[in-house]
């Protein structure tokens, strides 16, 4: 099924595909993207391959074997971006999700410079075009921005952002530093509580949303989506409906008006549906910060 979505997605003129070793689906993303190269409809350049280092890697001698992994599932030589999954690093070992007996998730000792370092070394190898982050607040990222002897800069932070959530202040400092803010949730999330704060009502449903989606003859997510492209914000919504992934493509035929971005902006509640409350004793957990 995976499969078919991706060919789906990449017909549709999807070229950005969002991975990661813990979605469990790099080896169907991976024949996905062979056979829409195989048949004409994209050549590997066309496509840009995200993939992510998992927690239980940060290590630098465990790095690149993470990163091969992948490349083999995938069955490609390089991935376009690399990102740092999350700044909290677990036990390394066979288990992605490494409990103790009390259940209690176990945490790793965690130097983002050396785990950076490490993957300096694989794009110097050729297996990365561009290495990235995910989740870091200011301070983590400063921590690698003023790392003595950094070659590479990360370009790019994925993090929680859409309508509910703005994230202005990240933005800002994110733009100084030509870092691309691509933002996960755009849609808001599914409301399944054993991961997400449920006290955020349902963003697809806001009346202002709403009102201005009549208006363009649109959906409310193509407004969402319109709002977070029109202030820079690169944008992965997730979908497992054919419709709703060629719904989601098609916000490029309009554009809000300054009015409507800073109405839209108005909804920020600064409150976050991705919490990761689970892991909020990690001594690198990025969201006790303002941002």
């Amino acid at each position: 099924m995976v499969m078919n979505l991706f060919k789906v997605a990449i017909e549709i003129g999807y070229r950005h595909l969002d991975g990661a070793l813990v979605y469990f689906n790099e080896h169907e993303v991976g024949q996905a993207i062979r056979e829409k190269i195989a048949d004409g409809t994209v050549k590997r350049e066309d496509i840009f391959y995200c993939g992510k280092l998992w927690n239980t890697f940060h290590p630098p001698g465990l790095v690149r074997p993470a990163l091969e992994k992948t490349l083999k599932t995938l069955q490609l030589d390089y991935v376009d971006l690399y990102i740092v999954e999350m700044p909290t690093a677990f036990k390394p070992g066979d288990t992605y999700y490494p409990k103790d007996e009390n259940g209690k998730c176990i945490y790793h000792q965690t130097d983002l410079c050396a785990t950076w370092e490490a993957l300096e070394a694989c794009k110097d190898a050729g297996l990365i075009k561009s290495l990235g982050v995910s989740n870091f607040n200011k301070r983590q990222l400063e921590l690698i921005l003023n790392k003595p002897g950094l070659k590479h800069k990360p370009v790019s932070n994925q993090v929680e952002c859409h309508p509910y959530f703005t994230q202005p202040k990240l933005l800002e400092f994110c733009q100084q530093n030509n870092i691309v803010i691509v933002g996960y949730s755009p849609l808001g999330t599914s409301r399944d509580a054993s991961w997400v704060n449920l006290k955020c009502p349902p963003l697809l449903e806001d009346e202002l949303l709403a009102s201005i989606a009549k208006k363009y003859n649109k959906t409310t997510a193509q407004v969402a989506l319109r709002f977070n492209v029109q202030r820079g914000v690169v944008v992965i919504p997730k979908s497992f409906n054919p419709v709703r992934i060629k719904e989601n493509f098609q916000i490029f035929d309009f554009s809000l008006s300054e009015t409507e971005m800073k109405a839209i902006e108005g909804l920020n509640k600064n409150t976050r549906f991705v919490e990761l409350l689970m892991w909020s004793d990690h001594p690198e957990y990025p969201f006790h910060d303002d941002y």
